[in-house]
């Protein structure tokens, strides 16, 4: 991949001519923005920039980006992109989905993207809804939720898109609500510099259908008290004052007060992101106070071009046959007059 060692880019260099048509007040123009200004960061060429989406709210995405592009079919976005990426391996590949593209259709593509580790970039714009088609509960509305199509209460259980991921053996994950440009711009830049598939899922609060989803953990007044935003080698403390943290107890994570029953700074539990175990990921992405944002796993593994790579150098390094006049020509043949 070319850098941009004689061009220094801005996020001006990434705004294309187009409209951006998203509801006022969504989430996801802070999330453009936040790609726009992290893209001078990352070091690659314009030109080597791609982003595929499938169909939704979120997949509006590439037509706000002055850059390679394709909005493609609900669901199969993970698929195409890995052509693009196979194809042609100097690429900058970003997946652009929601939760209904990504959990429900799309299922099949998301799990086996993770799984097989190509090095290419998923975003995930979370709102818990269905936003294009106006409503309808998704994989990640929550038991009880009232939409236009569970009039009386969702009675499905969601899914954890971390916990799902992690389980399809995702090798970087982070979250982050869709309210945070700042933290936001950074991990799209760790996720770049990632080797492998990385997946992003945004807090996006869809102020139409689903407005406030995550407000008890987002909203500016709650957000320090309810979240902890890990980094890796660092304790996991959170609160305005700074004086909470977890610690492992047992098979359990705890919140625990700083300065309480003998609890200091140096008993919190550091965030290890590379530890290849994913048993403390999982317990960090299902936990529900305080709220993790942040990269929560980032375990380095060959990706699946590497492997195959491998293999191939390997099965040509004993092969009998090197081209195919060496296999037409093998064993017995026959002249025929």
């Amino acid at each position: 991949m070319e850098t941009t060692a004689e061009k220094k880019y801005t996020y001006k260099d990434f705004e294309s001519n187009q409209e951006v048509r998203w509801c006022p007040g969504c989430d996801d123009y802070v999330i453009l923005r936040s790609m726009q200004k992290a893209l001078p960061e990352m070091g690659v060429d314009k030109k080597d920039v791609v982003f595929i989406s499938g169909i939704g709210c979120s997949s509006r995405f590439p037509y706000y980006m002055d850059t390679y592009g394709m909005h493609s079919i609900h669901g199969r976005a993970p698929a195409i992109a890995t052509g693009v990426k196979l194809a042609n391996n100097d690429l900058s590949v970003w997946v652009i989905t929601g939760d209904g593209d990504s959990m429900a259709i799309g299922g099949n593509h998301f799990i086996h993207v993770l799984r097989r580790n190509i090095d290419l970039n998923i975003i995930l714009f979370n709102n818990e809804i269905y936003g294009l088609t106006k409503g309808q509960f998704s994989p990640t509305s929550l038991v009880g939720q009232k939409t236009k199509s569970s009039p009386f209460g969702n009675t499905q259980p969601p899914f954890l898109p971390g916990e799902l991921a992690i389980g399809a053996q995702a090798r970087f994950f982070a979250r982050i609500g869709g309210n945070t440009p700042k933290e936001m711009t950074q991990i799209f830049i760790d996720a770049e510099k990632f080797k492998g598939t990385s997946l992003v899922e945004v807090l996006q609060n869809c102020p139409i259908f689903n407005d406030g989803a995550y407000a008890e953990f987002t909203d500016k007044l709650v957000r320090e008290d309810k979240q902890v935003y890990v980094e890796h080698g660092k304790p996991m403390i959170f609160g305005k004052s700074r004086d909470k943290g977890l610690m492992l107890k047992g098979l359990k994570l705890e919140v625990v007060t700083i300065g309480e029953n003998g609890i200091s700074e140096a008993d919190i539990l550091v965030h290890d992101a590379n530890d290849a175990d994913p048993t403390l990921h999982q317990m960090l992405v299902r936990l529900k106070y305080p709220l993790v944002t942040g990269i929560i796993r980032s375990v380095h593994d060959k990706t699946f071009d590497e492997r195959e790579i491998e293999m191939m150098n390997k099965v040509k390094a004993s092969a009998v046959f090197h081209k195919t006049d060496d296999l037409f020509f093998s064993g017995d043949t026959y002249e025929v007059h």
